[in-house]
This record gives C-alpha cells, structure tokens and sequence, in this order.
C-alpha cells in the first residue's frame, strides 16, 4: 500500500486543529456568554434567591394611629395583643409534639390535628395565631414553664407583639370612622381613605437559615422595629354625634321609617362636618354581622345558597352605605332656597316682588300644582318663601332662564361630587348631561323635582347661602398627627368660589328666619335662637316598599344664629312610611330637638324674646334638708309651685333632682317623709293631643312637661314623649313632648 503523502497529513493535521479551535471557542464563548447572561441579566433575581434561601423574613404589624373626635376622644385605636409562633426544629420526640399541640390547641380553640402538623415540620418558626389577648396569652407563658420544665424545651413556643382594632363608641359615627380587616388595612370610612397615613410601617424579624434550608434557631435573628402609623383628629364631635344619633334613632322607630335616615351637622365657614350620622348603623367591632332585622330574615329564607350568600354581601353593602354622601334624591322644596339665591344674584327679582298663584301652574302642555290646591292669591317674595309656593318659584325660575340655572346649578357645587374626604361618594344625576333643560325641566328643576343631588351637595350649597356666598370644602378630618402628638398636617378652610354676594347672602338669611316663625318651618324652631330654614318632601321614583304606594323623603335643613350663621344642620329620612311624611312633621321636629340641646353645648349664645323668656324653663335649685315654709317660699319666688308631700316638717327629698330644668310655672314635689318619698304615679299617653290638652292631662297627675317642638301651631299635635306610657315615676316628674304640624305646610 502506498504511504501517505506528506502534504496530506499537514492538511489533516490542520483540519484537526482548526476543529479543535472552533469547539473551543464555541465551547468557551457559550460559557462566556451564559456567566454574562446570569451575572448582567438575572445578577439580581438569583442575589435575591440566594438571599431568600439563607434568610426567613416574617413581617412584625406596625401599631395603626388612633383616631380621636375633635377633642381628643378616642374613637378607635389599636390595642396590644400577641402573635403565637413556634419552633418545631426543636422537637426530637414525638410525645414532645403531641403535648405541645394537645395543649396549643385546648387554649387556642383549634383543631388538634392542625397544631400536630405544624409541630412535624422541620423549621424555627411557624405562625400559629394570630391577635390572642390578655388571658390566653398568660395561659401561653404558663405552657412555656410547662414545656421547658417538662421537656427541657426553650423557646419552641414564643409570643410577638401584635395589634387589634378596638372602637371604644361601638357603632357611634360608624359611617364615618369605617373599620378594619383581619390584615389592619382600612375597609371603610376614614380608616379606608387615610389607610396610608395610620397603617404605619411594618418592621421584620429575620432569621437565618442553614445548608438543609431550616431555619436556625431565634438566637440567630434580627429584628427591624415596626414604625407607627400616624393619628387622625377628626372634626366630629362625639357628644354632638352622639346627640344627633339618640333623635335620628327614635324618630326612625316613631315614623316607622322604611330606608333609614341621616343628618349632616356642618361648620358654614370652615365645612367641617361636626356630626354625620347614618341611621341604623353597625357595630364597628363586629361589622359583619347584620343589624337590620328584616333584611337578616328574608335572607335566612333564601334556600339556595349562593343566592343567600349573594344577597348577605349586598346587605352588608347597604349595612355599611353612608347615605349622607352615597345616596342621591330629589332635594324638594329645600332646593327653593338656591333658586331664590340665583333670582336674587342675577336681579331679575326683588323683596319688593309679588307673585300671584291660582293653585296652579300651565308649563307648556302640563299643569302643575302647588301643594296648596286653592292657590295662595298675590303674595310677595318672603311670603312666598314661607308658604313655599310652587307656581311663584317657577316664576322665579322662568325668570332666571334655563342657560342661568345651568350656571349657578354648577357654581352651588352641584354638578361635580365635593370631594369629601370619605369614600363613596355620588354624583348628581341632571336633566342632561350638558346642562340643557326644557321649559318643564326648567319649572319642575326650581322647585327641586325631577333631579338628583346628595345630602352632603345640599348642605354644602346651603352653608355657602349662610355664610355670606362662599363654597367651602367639607371634610372629616381636622388633623394628622405622628405617633409622638406632633402635628404633621392641618386641614384649614378651604374656599372653592364665592357664589352669591353677602348682600342676597344676608337678605335670605333674614326671610328663612321669618320662615322658621311664620311658615312650614315652624317645627323646626328652637327657643332662645334665631333659626333659618326650609323643609322639603319630595317624590321617590321607585316604590322602595312595594306597597302600590308613593314613597317620599322628608328632609328639613336650618341653620342658626340666623343673623351669624354658625352651624347649618340637613336632616333627611327616606321613605317614612308612618303617621306623616311631609318634612314640617317628620323632619324639622327633630332638627329642633337636636339643635335645642346641641347649641348651648356649642357655646352658642341664646336671645330670648319677651315671650320666650316668660316660658323658660326654670332650674330647680337644692330643697333638702331645709323646713317645708323655706322650701315654699323658695320655689314660689323662681315662679315654681311647691307640692308637700308627707307628715314631715322638713324635706327629705325632691321631685325634680336639683339642678333638673322645670317648665315655668311647673311644679315641684317636696317629700317630708320616706312613706311619701315612695309613693309613684303612672305616666300617661301623652301623643295625639293638643298643648292645652297635654297639660290638662299631665297636670292631672301631677306630672310636669317640657315642650319641643312646633306647640303654637294650630293644628299641632304632640307626636313623641320623653317617657313611655306605663312607666312607674314620682310625682313632679318632667316629661319632654314634642309637638308637630299635621298639615303639609310649606313643603
């Protein structure tokens, strides 16, 4: 065979060495660029595995802010509880184990199954439960004496500090203050829009891990201390709150309302919002549990079950709805006052203005009444006001033009939501989109029907008319505070737009003044104050209660003083569908039952008229221990009548209590011996009746009455009393009535 050439073999050799060099360098560069590849594009990702896979990192609850009333009240804070967690790695024997989990699950209340299976596995730290509270955790120390003294254990069970919302008032405010999840996340009210400014910032407790990937044991952690969330000073008052609540309570039960109810107490300068309250609302500490009776047994007939659970969801919505910002209606006849702003701004009327009405007005080719059928004759403009008259505000509105309607509809704040610094709030819903009106819109719209707005619009529009023109912005929340009391941030006044001049501001000031005298509003009036005022009732689109019946809301808004405006006050029920739904019956006597305790504790200065001053009620001063004559002669010179009861010649007891208020001319019983110190009288039904014939009755059984409420009206008749009939009192007893128009006046 012949040799191979030599050429031959040096093209072989380099062929071979070329090869050699290609897959070295494909070899090498592949290498190269898969180190490239892990150390500039996922460099980051596997830094933080490796990280993840040395280190456990569990997150330590920042304490939430508390937030307080106006004057420092605490209405929610965060208490201290603990966190159970536990060391498994520790554990070698399996009667360890089942001790542990015996006794875990016995004080924590769960199943013994779980604790066992957490104990098995092979890491320092399992989070057994969470927010336990003072008791269970010392039954936990007492477990760990147990476990290390029995076992030798150490540190197999631990306790972190943890956090629990707690809201002191219950279900006080509950639509305002809002509430927590499991996770201290806000869900409601203020605790939801503010959630960023409580929740704080959590701190973490890192733990090393090994080569096997368990953690090691707590002496190798590190903690990173949790910050505390801020505090928030609200503008609500509690007392204030408190007050506005008990009356918006009782009239809900005495009109038997169907949808609930709300009111708004608001600052007219600076809009902050000193009461809100959502009537029927809900225990804050237990927010989903249903209040509503009627709503818990129709859904407890649902027999299908993701139709029940579906409508429980939605009941809570409405449980946890806050009407005074959620909920749209027609404004009614309290919409008249922002009409006669707008035809007094633009000049097109006068007070010197008079208005004729037949009973009835011709728009186009419908026919629309006024509530008083007979009509009202010629009239000027306050009378007109007073007795809230259809056919002249839609002259007033005829003359304002629909394009000006438009205009001050929008300036008023009612075409954009206020903005409010709670969740949830509504729009409004106009006739159009871009403001257009027909001659009929235009007619209805200013005498408020036909459109809708919110609570929280009407009374920022009205406190705008009160203050002398000025839109302000309303708000819950006065101040943030960090976790030291240092204010970080003030919520001053804010000032949108004047809307109307202090002139027209002050002239419907002093015509909604009369209107609380002379009018519908007459229900509405508090003794010693110079209330302004509107009632409203206006017509529901839907038939909420299916009752082939026409559902309206009832609502009254007033503000005093009315020559100082201070504090303007919406009251607003939904669908009362008892004894009467017009606002002048259902709404404005509460307004006057609020206001009558709320300013004097508002500080806000009282002028009694003559006539007012001869019916003041008297404060009953101190009678024991002194003789029957100085007791009489005391009491007869505060005006007072005194009635001895008993054998006795000095007094032993008193009915009033000293310091009790007594109706002017009223009684009060002196007890001179403890026989006649027991003797009691049965309070009688006082509703229905006139003021003669209230105290005609009470009088009859020697029982005192304060009056509330509209007592001087003609057809007035007393709708609620302070204690129910039945009940067992001592003789001089003072039992508050209050009286109530039984026509529709003014509405």
């Amino acid at each position: 065979m012949p040799k191979p050439q030599k050429g031959a073999k040096q093209k072989l050799g380099q062929r071979t060495a070329i090869l050699l060099i290609i897959i070295l360098l494909v070899g090498f560069g592949a290498v190269v660029l898969r180190i490239g590849y892990l150390q500039l594009i996922q460099g980051e990702e596997l830094s933080q595995r490796a990280v993840e896979q040395q280190l456990h990192d569990t997150e330590i609850s920042a304490k939430r802010g508390t937030i307080y009333d106006r004057n420092g009240k605490v209405l929610a804070q965060s208490a201290s509880v603990w966190r159970v967690v536990m060391a498994p790695a520790y554990f070698t024997e399996e009667e360890e184990r089942e001790y542990v989990a015996s006794r875990l699950s016995d004080i924590l209340d769960m199943e013994y199954s779980d604790v066992l299976e957490m104990t098995r596995q092979n890491v320092y730290y399992v989070s057994v439960k969470r927010k336990i509270e003072s008791k269970v955790r010392d039954k936990i120390i007492e477990l760990q004496d147990k476990v290390e003294e029995k076992f030798n254990l150490s540190n197999v069970i631990q306790l972190l500090d943890d956090y629990k919302r707690y809201y002191p008032y219950n279900d006080l405010a509950s639509s305002v203050i809002g509430f927590t999840g499991d996770d201290e996340q806000g869900l409601e009210g203020v605790e939801f829009r503010y959630n960023k400014f409580l929740s704080g910032t959590n701190g973490r407790l890192v733990s090393a891990k090994n080569s096997n990937g368990t953690d090691m044991p707590f002496e190798y952690e590190q903690n990173i201390d949790a910050q505390d969330g801020n505090s928030l000073v609200l503008t609500i008052d509690e007392t204030v709150q408190a007050i506005v609540e008990k009356y918006m309570a009782q009239n809900i039960i005495d009109f038997n309302v169907y949808n609930r109810g709300c009111a708004i107490m608001m600052d007219v300068n600076s809009g902050e919002i000193i009461a809100m309250a959502t009537v029927g609302g809900y225990d804050l500490n237990d927010p989903y549990t249903l209040v509503d009776e009627k709503a818990k047994e129709k859904i407890e007939g649902i027999v299908n079950k993701e139709k029940r659970q579906k409508a429980y969801s939605e009941a809570l919505s409405e449980q946890w709805r806050n009407k005074a910002i959620s909920d749209t209606y027609y404004p009614g006849s309290v919409f008249k006052i922002i009409t006669s702003s707008m035809g007094l701004q633009e000049g097109v009327i006068s007070t010197d203005n008079t208005f004729f009405c037949p009973g009835y007005k011709k728009v186009a080719t419908e026919t629309i009444h006024c509530h008083e059928r007979d009509g009202h004759g010629t009239q000027t403009f306050e009378q007109a006001v007073i007795n809230s008259c259809n056919p002249a505000f839609m002259d007033i509105g005829d003359k304002v033009g629909a394009e000006k309607f438009w205009q001050y509809y929008q300036a008023f704040g009612f075409s954009e939501i206020t903005d409010i610094d709670l969740p949830g709030e509504a729009g409004d819903i106009f006739f159009s989109q871009d403001g257009s009106m027909s001659i009929v819109d235009l007619a209805v719209g200013s005498f408020g029907q036909n459109f809708s707005i919110t609570p929280i619009q009407m009374i920022t529009a009205v406190s705008a008319v009160a203050n002398g023109g000025n839109l302000v912005q309303p708000h819950v929340v006065k101040q943030i505070q960090d976790s030291k009391g240092n204010v970080i941030k003030n919520f001053d006044t804010t000032v949108k737009r004047k809307v109307i001049s202090q002139e027209v501001s002050e002239t419907l000031n002093t015509i909604l003044a009369h209107n609380s005298a002379q009018g519908g509003v007459k229900c509405g009036y508090v003794a010693g104050y110079r209330v302004a005022g509107k009632t409203g009732t206006s017509e529901k689109k839907i038939d909420i209660n299916d009752d082939g019946e026409e559902d309206y809301i009832a609502s009254f808004v007033g503000y005093a003083p009315a020559d100082n405006p201070k504090y303007a006050m919406l009251i607003f029920f939904d669908s009362p569908i008892g004894n009467g739904y017009y606002g002048s019956v259902v709404s404005a006597p509460v307004f006057s039952s609020i206001m009558e305790e709320v300013l004097p504790y508002l500080e806000v200065e009282t002028e009694y008229t003559d006539e007012e001053m001869e019916n003041i009620d008297v404060v009953a001063d101190a009678y024991v221990g002194l003789s029957t004559t100085e007791a009489e002669n005391q009491l007869k010179a505060k005006g007072l009548v005194p009635v001895v009861k008993g054998m006795g010649d000095k007094v032993i007891a008193q009915v009033p209590e000293s310091g009790s208020t007594v109706p002017s001319g009223g009684t009060v019983v002196l007890y001179t011996d403890n026989d006649s110190a027991m003797e009691t009288v049965e309070v009688p039904d006082l509703t229905g009746y006139s003021l003669w014939e209230v105290n005609n009755v009470a009088a009859a059984y020697g029982l005192n009455v304060s009056v509330k409420g509209s007592s001087t009206s003609e057809d007035a008749v007393s709708t609620q009393q302070s204690l129910p009939a039945g009940s067992k009192v001592s003789a001089g007893t003072v039992i508050t009535v209050t009286f109530a128009a039984q026509t529709g006046i003014a509405d």
